[in-house]
């Protein structure tokens, strides 16, 4: 079964960092990347550009509206993902909890609906 974690970081506490502090974490995601490509439950994921860049689309009333930015004003915004596969939610929460940011923000696991 596929689960998406979502990553989820404060972008201002991010912005703090040192160079070399950014960098080490950076690293952090490399390293955790190939570990699990080399497990197997990795099945796809990327980082995000800063929500500065996000546009939010609205369609009601057959009309579109987009908006900048991201849907809602939270203190941690959504900084990237990775797709795993894993056999049950107990092995994605466990590959979810040595993604990086799950030390600096939160991660969301969810499942991948199969039609």
């Amino acid at each position: 079964m596929q689960y998406l974690c979502l990553i989820y970081q404060n972008e201002q506490e991010w912005q703090k960092l040192s160079k070399s502090e950014a960098e080490k974490i950076i690293g952090e995601f490399s390293s955790y990347t190939e570990s699990i490509k080399k497990s197997g439950n990795y099945a796809g994921g990327n980082a995000l550009q800063p929500t500065h860049t996000a546009t939010t689309v609205r369609v009601r009333n057959g009309r579109l509206a987009t908006t900048d930015g991201p849907f809602a004003e939270t203190k941690e915004q959504l900084g990237g993902y990775y797709l795993v596969q894993a056999k049950d939610l107990n092995e994605a929460i466990q590959v979810a909890s040595r993604i990086p940011g799950a030390r600096l923000g939160a991660v969301e696991v969810r499942p991948i609906m199969e039609f």
